[in-house]
Order: structure tokens, then C-alpha cells, then sequence
């Protein structure tokens, strides 16, 4: 799914502070990108505009497949936020399960999905735990299997790695990005090695973006 902006504009209510002035950008389908700059830029602005968490104000966002059809933001991605909501007395499982069965998956086809995702950001054995027990960056891989396992064809991450290590960043950097292309992801991120692994940076500066193609990892 090819994703465009065009002109996009945002004043926060009660204030009449401009964070997004004129924002333009296209990220290819199958593509991964970035979304950089300072605290208070309005990265996770532009990334709620995007998912239709928040209202537009001005300007377009779309999402377009391979014909050209548009098609709702809000039915084609997923999210992983940064503050990670589970089901705290359900397991790992059950909670990645819930993406699937938002995409009409079967009981038997959520399982399966629910184990490949666990595994591909390294929770597999962990998939009986309830999740009250994980860490806090286990669950936030939980919710990145989550994210994953609705099989839309856009994820939106708000600094999804926040909470894990370098190792384990690169595990999920393979399972959101890896060589199959997918889906298309956007993540905000303030970590310059995650921003490095996606096909492009798109760096917030005065409200407008500037974007470049991200250096090779």
C-alpha cells in the first residue's frame, strides 16, 4: 500500500501553535520509513493523522494499492503504541490473536499466526504466559506480534524498539521490515539505527518534512 501526504497542516486545539505546516511525503508500497526529529516536532501528530486518530485539519493523507484504488487508513494499518495495552490475565497468545481475528482470521489460523509472530520477535516457548508477568519490553514485542499477526498491509509504530535492547531491536526491526517487503511500515522513532534499517527518513524540521534516503545500516 503507497502512502502520500499532501499539504498536511496542524494547529494543536486551544493553542495556536502550528507543529505541522504543509506537509508533503510518498512512501512507496512494500517500503519502510521513518519518521525523525526534535521532542515536540510532530512526529506522533503526523503519525495519529495518518491512522486517523486524530482529526485532519488540512491537507490529505491517502492510501492507495497497486491500482491506484484508495482505500481507509483506519482498515489497512495497525498499530503499536507506545503505551502497550494487553489483556493482562490473557496469554501471549491470546493477546497477539486479537490482530488476527480483527483481519477475520479463523480460531486455527490466529493460532498459527499468533506462534509465527511470537517467534519472529523471539518470545517463542512464551506463548502461554499470561501477560501480567512479561517485562515491559516483552510486551511491547507482544504488541508488536499483535500488530503483525492482522496481516494489513500498513503498520504505524510509535517508537516501537523504546523499550528493548540493541539485540532485540534487531530482531524486530527483521520481523517489521524484513526481506519480504510485506507490508508497508512507518515508525517514529528518536533512535538513529532503527532510523538507519528503514528504506527512508523522513526528518520533521519547522513542520515540513525533508526527506532522504536512509543510510545503509
Amino acid at each position: 500500500m503507497r502512502l502520500t501526504a499532501h499539504d498536511v497542516t496542524y494547529t494543536y486545539p486551544r493553542g495556536d501553535h502550528q507543529v505541522l505546516a504543509g506537509v508533503d511525503f510518498e512512501i512507496p508500497d512494500g517500503a519502510s520509513a521513518a519518521i525523525i526529529g526534535p521532542s515536540g516536532s510532530g512526529k506522533t501528530t503526523l503519525l495519529s493523522l495518518m491512522g486517523h486518530l486524530l482529526p485532519m485539519q488540512h491537507g490529505t493523507i491517502h492510501a492507495l494499492d497497486s491500482h491506484g484504488r484508495e482505500h481507509s487508513l483506519a482498515a489497512t494499518a495497525s498499530w503499536v503504541l507506545q503505551t502497550v495495552s494487553l489483556l493482562p490475565d490473557r496469554t501471549a497468545l491470546d493477546n497477539v490473536a486479537v490482530g488476527a481475528y480483527s483481519d477475520g482470521a479463523s480460531r486455527a489460523d490466529a493460532r498459527e499466526r499468533s506462534l509465527k509472530y511470537l517467534a519472529q520477535v523471539g518470545l517463542a516457548g512464551r506463548e502461554h504466559d499470561p501477560a501480567r508477568i512479561l517485562s515491559g519490553g516483552e510486551a511491547q514485542r507482544v504488541a508488536i506480534a499483535r500488530a503483525l499477526a492482522s496481516h494489513r498491509p500498513i503498520v504505524l509504530a510509535d517508537e516501537p524498539t523504546g523499550q528493548l535492547d540493541a539485540t532485540t531491536s534487531s530482531t524486530v526491526l527483521d520481523a517489521m521490515i524484513g526481506a519480504h517487503r510485506e507490508r508497508t511500515v512507518v515508525i517514529v522513532t528518536h533512535d538513529p539505527e532503527v532510523a538507519a534499517r528503514c528504506d527512508l527518513v523522513l526528518e520533521l524540521r519547522d513542520g515540513r518534512i525533508h526527506e532522504r534516503q536512509s543510510a545503509p545500516a
